[in-house]
């Protein structure tokens, strides 16, 4: 038997903070198509249940448009068992009044689903069941005993939270888990149990980038978990040393030769190192250069600017004096200080601070 883990697909988030509108509407777009094509993926690997960890919307009152998708996504692979575990964005939302047979649901009481010798119990977590839930787990030892929860995995009780040692000695053998945006996979609970976070299938901004996709079951005599890269694009964060160049053009060079790019993906470059040059629009020009090498980048200048100190020994300026006067303080090291006059420096003239 073969089973999806997939959790946190925010269905209807915003992402207009993060990128631009014609980018966010896209990717808002392809999260949807990607939703899709994991149940395609599941049809075409005789894949017979999904597992939807949690925080399948966004919100408990999603919009009308993401919720008949996702409603009309599973009706349209009826040979696949949809199991829809709420979180904690989604809680409070109400099911479709539709009857959709191959859509199971759990709620504030543990739910089991049987699959030959496989069982998957989920219960969704509240204020008032946190505490009881691990008491109330009973699960026959000689069954393959799957546990979806959505939550933070921590040594405490409380809404959101995943009391992981209250889950040991359960005859669970498997915890698909979410909550956790990032794929965290195959970590310990007892000599039996494992548990994994599929991560969201798409990163929606640059505090989740990395690998997204979904985690793969194959169960036989015991389960085997394979993580299956699934995502329409991958997030990249990475910094750029750019000592040594001397102009907006030369940065752009120096990054392209420290990071290879794929036209699929989305950047965010951090300009770092020392310059000589002094260039309020560094950032954005080297954006410029680098926007047709890959779907989309943006650029933040984190240089600090390479300074003489020499030069304001007599500089009777306030930026004479305020050069000297970091230099001249025993507490900081050397890198602290040329960080803070590279930022006093461009805060003196005027310049936004991050």
């Amino acid at each position: 038997m073969k089973i999806i883990h997939t959790a946190d697909i925010h269905l209807g988030a915003k992402m207009d903070s993060v990128f631009p509108k014609e980018v966010s509407d896209k990717r808002k777009e392809e999260l949807r198509n990607t939703f899709r094509k994991t149940a395609e993926y599941a049809r075409s690997n005789g894949v017979g249940v999904i597992m939807l960890s949690g925080d399948i919307f966004d919100s408990d009152s999603p919009f009308k448009k993401d919720k008949e998708f996702f409603y009309s996504v599973v009706k349209n692979y009826p040979e696949i068992d949809f199991l829809y575990l709420k979180g904690n964005h989604d809680i409070a939302a109400d099911y479709s009044g539709e009857v959709i047979p191959n859509l199971k649901t759990f709620s504030n009481e543990w739910t089991s689903y049987t699959y030959g010798n496989v069982v998957i119990s989920g219960i969704e977590i509240t204020a008032e069941n946190s505490i009881s839930l691990y008491s109330a787990l009973s699960l026959e030892k000689d069954n393959i005993n799957i546990v979806m929860l959505h939550g933070q995995v921590g040594d405490t009780y409380g809404k959101d939270i995943i009391n992981i040692k209250k889950l040991r000695d359960k005859n669970i053998d498997y915890l698909a888990l979410g909550h956790i945006h990032k794929p965290r996979l195959n970590m310990k609970v007892d000599d039996r149990a494992v548990y994994s976070y599929s991560g969201c299938l798409e990163g929606r901004g640059f505090d989740e980038a990395g690998e997204h996709g979904f985690v793969l079951l194959d169960i036989g005599e015991k389960i085997t978990q394979y993580f299956i890269p699934f995502a329409e694009r991958e997030i990249v964060e990475a910094d750029a040393d750019i000592t040594g160049a001397h102009e907006a053009f030369g940065a752009y060079r120096s990054v392209k030769e420290q990071i290879s790019f794929e036209k699929r993906n989305i950047y965010r470059i951090n300009l770092v190192g020392e310059v000589e040059f002094d260039v309020d629009a560094l950032a954005s020009d080297v954006a410029k250069y680098l926007s047709s090498d890959c779907f989309f980048v943006t650029v933040k200048d984190r240089t600090a600017k390479k300074l003489d100190v020499t030069a304001y020994e007599k500089d009777t300026s306030l930026k004479g004096e305020f050069v000297r006067c970091v230099y001249a303080n025993p507490d900081y090291t050397d890198d602290e200080k040329k960080r803070i006059i590279a930022y006093g420096l461009k805060a003196l003239k005027g310049g936004a601070i991050e």
